[in-house]
């Protein structure tokens, strides 16, 4: 017992030190001592980083990020410049536009005297000259025909406000005189003021024929160049595309000619038979300045379709109104005749060959150029149409219509009458 006690009373000693993960003595006999308990993050190597270290490794910046927010401002910046380069040179860009077809028109009449042996700016030259005389000669009459009736008018005008004012004298039992009505519009205050805004307003007209000018001739040059130097034009597009593009450019460029260069020569034609037509009828019923007159029912009946016919016999109506009411009524009656003759008539035989656009077609062409361009779209939509239509034509793969819809197309078929048993 002794023995015992003392065992047991004996001071206790220094424990040993167990490194970290090793097992206790008092977990030697436990299974589960050296694996990772629940909601310990045990032991880490000197080289692994903290909690903290791998936080902010999964928040840095990807390296793509940059590069591609300064992509997307780049790409921003040149849409800006674009649009906005566009928008101060969308006046030339028009220009050229109306050149280039310009262009187009007259590039079979060159092309013809260049085959002949005439050097093609020679060429060129002629029929910008052949067209300037031409158009110099349509605004010489037109001028001629508006300047006489200012002038008549201006003649006539006393009278016609004499005439207003004895009526009104009669009508209301007044006392007015003509001379007491100009003294007191000379000296009225709204007379001035107009004086003084027409004065300002005569530099913007100013400034609005130069600019005019200067776009006409800014159109010629570019058309001048586009159709002299047409050859050259081309070899400069087609060397820069492979051989395949090439010909299909050519192509385009080949049915553009035609269409536009047709188009403009089949309605040049029918503009000088309807000029002579109603030429003849003007001087037969005594119309004054018949020559102008047909030619502007020429020009405006052909070049603006469907509706043209009608608004160019306005004026000549207006004019034999003048000479007598009945001969109003026969300038109205041989221009709808006219137009059912055009129709049925002579365009389909000049038109079968160059270009062949639906009424309906042309119509909508013409109102959607006038809304894109103005009075330019409404010029070169029509030959546009036509290039397009020629263009999808000759692409555009065709198959034969099956039964069913052939004969929805076709006309219908008379019934067959069904004999009933029992009846003859």
């Amino acid at each position: 017992m002794a023995a015992t006690e003392e065992t047991t009373d004996q001071p206790e000693g220094p424990r040993r030190a167990h490194p970290p993960g090793a097992a206790t003595p008092a977990d030697a006999g436990d299974p589960s001592a050296g694996e990772p308990r629940a909601g310990d993050t045990g032991a880490q190597g000197p080289g692994a980083p903290g909690p903290a270290e791998g936080a902010a490794a999964d928040a840095r910046m990807p390296r793509w990020l940059p590069r591609a927010v300064v992509l997307i401002l780049a790409l921003v910046a040149c849409f800006q410049l674009g649009s906005w380069a566009f928008h101060q040179l969308i006046g030339l860009l028009v220009n050229i536009l109306i050149a280039f077809f310009l262009a187009l028109a007259i590039e079979p009449a060159v092309a013809r005297m260049a085959a002949r042996g005439m050097r093609r700016g020679l060429a060129t030259f002629l029929v910008f000259l052949g067209v300037f005389v031409a158009a110099v000669g349509f605004v010489v009459l037109l001028g001629s025909v508006l300047a006489a009736q200012i002038v008549d008018l201006v003649e006539g005008f006393p009278g016609y406000l004499d005439s207003l004012i004895g009526s009104i004298n009669d009508t209301f039992h007044t006392d007015l005189s003509r001379l007491d009505i100009q003294d007191s519009l000379l000296h009225s205050d709204w007379l001035q003021k107009y004086v003084q805004n027409s004065a300002s307003g005569v530099l913007d007209v100013s400034a609005t024929v130069l600019g005019g000018l200067f776009k006409l001739l800014t159109i010629g040059l570019f058309s001048f160049y586009f159709a002299a130097d047409g050859p050259r034009l081309r070899r400069a597009l087609c060397s820069v595309l492979p051989p395949r593009k090439q010909a299909e450019v050519l192509r385009a460029w080949e049915i553009a000619v035609t269409k536009t260069g047709g188009y403009l020569y089949s309605r040049g034609l029918m503009a000088l038979i309807s000029g002579i037509a109603h030429y003849i009828v003007f001087a037969v019923l005594g119309v004054p300045y018949a020559p102008a007159l047909a030619v502007w029912v020429g020009l405006v009946s052909q070049f603006i379709p469907t509706i043209g016919t009608y608004l160019a016999g306005a004026l000549p109506m207006l004019l034999a109104f003048t000479v007598n009411p009945w001969y109003a009524l026969y300038v109205l009656g041989f221009v709808v005749v006219y137009q059912q003759f055009e129709n049925y008539v002579l365009q389909p035989k000049l038109t079968s060959k160059t270009v062949d656009i639906h009424p309906a077609v042309a119509f909508g062409s013409v109102i959607a150029g006038t809304a894109l361009l103005g009075a330019v779209g409404a010029l070169i939509a029509i030959p546009a149409v036509a290039t397009m239509q020629a263009f999808l034509g000759a692409y555009v793969k065709r198959y034969a219509l099956t039964g069913d819809a052939d004969a929805s197309t076709s006309r219908p078929r008379p019934r067959r009458r069904v004999r009933l048993p029992g009846r003859r």
